[in-house]
């Protein structure tokens, strides 16, 4: 018996019957050999963190753009604090912590550049819209992942269904890890005070991120430990709603200003116009599809920094050299 063998056997042993099993994975779009090491959603795993858009996660922005301070999350960030909420959890319940830990790792690979203002800017200028959670999984189809950990990247969103209970893991997760985390960062840039936030969150979840991380944790795991599904308790479930209307309307609505907001959407769009306009500039994978799905997939492949740079190499003037 080798050592995937060996780990079946462990999930098919120990595992809740509602795990997910990796031996019993609904498959990959295309036939793949089996590794003697590992198990299919432990590939989908190392395959994820070593791909290129899981590394461009660092220079992508989270909420804050352009930050001066070192330590205001990014997009990658994000992604490792939800994967380790999402295996925490996994664990207590004796879920596919594998699995999960695949879902919450490349759950955000197709966010835009500048955080939401970009999502927004590209959902604007497509006639079909644009969704970063379905271009996620448009951008591992080379990975060749298994149905399971698609599923999970594709229905993370508030308003998604997951096939699996470790897909849902990833969903209350995100929602834990981005909320906590963006107060966090709103404090550290002085945009409140503790006291600011809604009393019933601070009477429940306490005062601090970690306390609040802890007490969600706790309740997502005591909640669903008899259950055929996986959530929060309701009580808990409608405070941290609040807690994150409260963001929307005072953080996540002011964090830029109207003519920042404007500059980035300017940007985007004139780099949309530029690629539409000149498709022979987009790479060669891409040029495909129609030309504007394959513009608005390259920008949003784009980690910030990149995107302004093209805008100046675009729209700038060079220096003159002699």
């Amino acid at each position: 018996m080798n050592l995937r063998e060996k780990r079946e056997k462990y999930e098919s042993d120990i595992l809740s019957p509602r795990a997910a099993k990796s031996a019993q994975t609904r498959g990959r779009l295309h036939e793949a050999d089996k590794c003697d090491l590992r198990t299919e959603f432990q590939k989908d795993r190392d395959r994820i963190t070593h791909c290129k858009a899981f590394r461009r996660l660092m220079h992508k922005t989270q909420v804050f753009i352009s930050p001066e301070g070192d330590h205001y999350r990014t997009r990658l960030t994000h992604t490792l604090e939800v994967a380790q909420i999402a295996r925490t959890a996994a664990r207590a319940l004796s879920l596919n912590e594998d699995l999960t830990e695949a879902i919450a790792l490349g759950h955000d690979l197709g966010h835009t550049p500048f955080g939401h203002t970009g999502e927004d800017a590209l959902d604007n200028l497509l006639p079909e819209g644009f969704h970063h959670n379905e271009h996620s999984v448009r951008i591992t189809e080379p990975l060749n992942l298994t149905f399971e950990v698609r599923d999970g990247i594709l229905n993370h969103r508030s308003n998604g269904n997951p096939a699996t209970l470790e897909g849902r893991i990833v969903q209350i997760s995100d929602k834990i890890a981005y909320i906590n985390h963006d107060v966090d960062d709103a404090l550290r840039a002085k945009l409140l005070v503790s006291t600011d936030l809604p009393a019933n969150a601070r009477e429940m979840m306490g005062e601090s991120s970690q306390a609040r991380i802890d007490f969600l944790v706790r309740d997502l795991i005591s909640y669903s430990a008899d259950r055929d599904s996986v959530s929060l308790s309701p009580e808990v479930s409608a405070v941290l709603k609040e807690l994150r209307a409260y963001l929307f309307a005072n953080i996540y609505a002011h964090q830029l200003h109207n003519s920042e907001r404007k500059k980035i959407q300017t940007l985007l769009r004139l780099l949309f116009e530029h690629y539409i306009k000149h498709p022979e500039k987009l790479p060669e994978e891409l040029r495909k599809t129609a030309k504007d799905k394959a513009a608005a997939d390259y920008i949003a492949g784009m980690t910030d920094r990149y995107a302004m740079k093209r805008f100046r190499e675009i729209y700038m003037p060079s220096a003159w050299e002699v």
